[in-house]
């Protein structure tokens, strides 16, 4: 029977309408419930116009700057171009054969490669490389600056070494992976990018425009070259200062002197990602700011050559000759006579007069025998092959470039670093690749420059305690058992220790923070000695696990509960138990 006018509504009206409230408060939460973030940012072709920056910039179109146009960049005109992943590679088949045992090695206009020039007295392929034991051969050097090119000509076998930054080698690996006969055998690590690469942003678009950071970046356009160390440069920097991609808008190019024209000509873009001689150029504009540049970030870029698979198995003499004569190269560079004598080869190759090759030899470390080991066989250095290429990974996963890229040890080879460690010759060789730091208080430090970026990381410590490690009893599956009271220190750790190492210039300050659980019935003091042990304990850990890293490159300070990580929520106490580790240049890239 139905129920009378104005009765008691039927259950399922209660369903119905329980359903529509729930609806209706999803979708006023659905930016707590489903952040956006994480997904690759498509930008668009269209020219920017000042308006859209001044908006996303926070600032008055009436503060524009205008492009000066007496300030040099490689190139005057540009091209934007969307984000893409790699296109597909062209022409993958077997090698072309070795004639007179001339191996065919690509490489591009860059400093790092400066030894191999050397030691072949330039292009060649005129010199017999002769060692004892092994037959000779010859090598000629292939300009290709392009690196899609590069990598094409590398699948179809028209050369048999192809050039990479190591944090490149992913965006190639699921078009090689899908040829045996391509896949890289990376021997050898030819150079750091030593002050080549860097990051310029305008004072205008910096809270504080004395001093701009990473986080500045936050909602700004920054114009780079995709797929390309620049892009893994800034990638990296802004996770480390905790802005994600997703907060950044994009803007492409085709390569970084393009970039650096573009900002230079544009206004409405806040940064650019670029490579010397363009970003000193740039930094001569008083309004402009040289954020950071690799001689800070000195262990970040590592520049490597690469063979086929096919190419080394069927020549592991010719590869293990080239490491050989690669650093024979870099031994004579180490006498004015043969930077003088490179200067002169590079500038016939590259075009460019003999006095800027003498100086873009500054731009990169040439990497010895003793770097080598440390980066291809020492598992406890922050900045080593296996680091590098899962830090490449995750930041290009993070954006969507890659998906299936394949461990780091299918692709490292390092059978030639180690048999060559049995010589007197290279057993024998040292590390000088060492910054020397003095000690300083947080307070000089911060005194002296500005910081670059602030790395948020967050360790539980038992309440009262310093101890990394401590261990509780907890009660599980009805017994107890002893357990680590934060179990993610030793990642935590590991990212710190990482840090460190690509920042190998950088002074490291690791601040404590408590929670401000007990204010107003203990003593401050007391709370910030507590605070500041647990920076020393990280510290300690720090140069614990990583024996190569300086312990003077650290400094610590204790803040107590006197800096909430959210000053509008100061009583979060899980958000305020953190550590904050900030990066200070060794000197002003500028």
């Amino acid at each position: 029977m139905a129920e009378p006018v104005g009765g008691r509504p039927k259950a399922a009206f209660y369903v119905v309408l329980l359903l529509v409230v729930g609806g209706l408060v999803m979708y006023g939460l659905r930016g707590y419930l489903f952040p956006k973030g994480g997904e690759p940012q498509e930008t668009s072709v269209t020219p920017i116009t000042p308006a859209q920056v001044t908006q996303a910039a926070g600032g008055d179109a009436s503060d524009a700057e205008a492009s000066d146009a007496n300030v040099p960049t490689t190139v005057k005109e540009y091209q934007f171009v969307p984000s893409e992943k790699l296109p597909p590679v062209s022409g993958v088949s077997t090698y072309e054969p070795v004639a007179d045992r001339t191996v065919k090695f690509a490489l591009n206009v860059w400093a790092g490669w400066a030894p191999i020039i050397l030691f072949n007295e330039g292009k060649g392929p005129g010199k017999l490389w002769t060692f004892p034991g092994m037959e000779p051969f010859k090598v000629e050097l292939i300009l290709i600056d392009d690196p899609v090119a590069m990598r094409d000509a590398y699948a179809a076998g028209k050369v048999h070494i192809g050039w990479a930054t190591l944090d490149m080698v992913p965006l190639f690996m699921e078009e090689f992976q899908k040829d045996s006969r391509i896949r890289p055998r990376i021997f050898q690590q030819v150079d750091w990018s030593n002050g080549g690469d860097g990051i310029v942003v305008r004072r205008s678009a910096a809270k504080d425009p004395e001093r701009p950071t990473i986080a500045d970046l936050r909602g700004k356009r920054v114009v780079l070259a995709q797929n390309s160390p620049s892009q893994f440069f800034v990638l990296n920097a802004l996770i480390n200062g905790g802005v994600q991609p997703a907060e950044v808008n994009f803007v492409y190019t085709q390569d970084a002197f393009q970039a650096a024209a573009a900002f230079n000509t544009n206004p409405d873009i806040a940064a650019c990602v670029s490579w010397a001689p363009d970003i000193y150029n740039l930094t001569k504009i008083p309004s402009n700011h040289l954020l950071v540049t690799t001689a800070t970030a000195n262990k970040l870029i590592a520049d490597v050559w690469f063979a086929r698979a096919d190419f080394a198995k069927d020549y592991s003499d010719i590869c293990e000759g080239l490491v050989r004569g690669i650093f024979d190269g870099m031994e004579t560079m180490t006498t004015d006579e043969g930077r003088q004598q490179v200067a002169g080869f590079m500038s016939k190759m590259y075009n460019i007069p003999g006095d800027e090759c003498l100086g873009m030899l500054g731009d990169a470390h040439q990497t010895n025998y003793a770097e080598n080991r440390d980066f291809f066989l020492n598992a406890n250095n922050p900045a080593n092959f296996e680091r590098t290429w899962n830090t490449a990974v995750y930041l290009y996963r993070h954006i969507g470039k890659v998906t299936n890229v394949p461990s780091f040890d299918t692709v490292m080879d390092f059978t030639i670093i180690q048999k060559l460690g049995s010589e007197e010759k290279y057993a024998s060789s040292k590390n000088e690749y060492q910054v020397q730091f003095t000690p300083k208080d947080v307070g000089s430090i911060k005194a002296e420059s500005g910081e670059i970026l602030t790395k948020v990381v967050t360790i539980h410590f038992y309440p009262n305690s310093h101890d990394l490690y401590k261990k509780i009893v907890a009660r599980e599956g009805g017994r107890e058992v002893e357990r680590a009271y934060d179990p993610n220190v030793d990642f935590v750790v590991e990212e710190i220790g990482k840090l460190a190492g690509q920042y190998g210039a950088a002074r490291i300050v690791i601040e404590g923070h408590t929670d401000s659980s007990m204010k107003g019935q203990v003593p401050a003091s007391l709370v910030k000695e507590l605070s500041d042990r647990r920076a020393n304990a990280v510290k300690e850990s720090l140069v614990r696990k990583f024996a190569s890293l300086d312990p003077k490159q650290f400094s610590t300070a204790g803040m107590g509960w006197d800096v909430p990580a959210d000053p509008a929520n100061p009583m979060n106490h899980t958000r305020n138990r953190r550590v904050e580790v900030k990066v200070y240049p060794l000197e002003s890239p500028e």
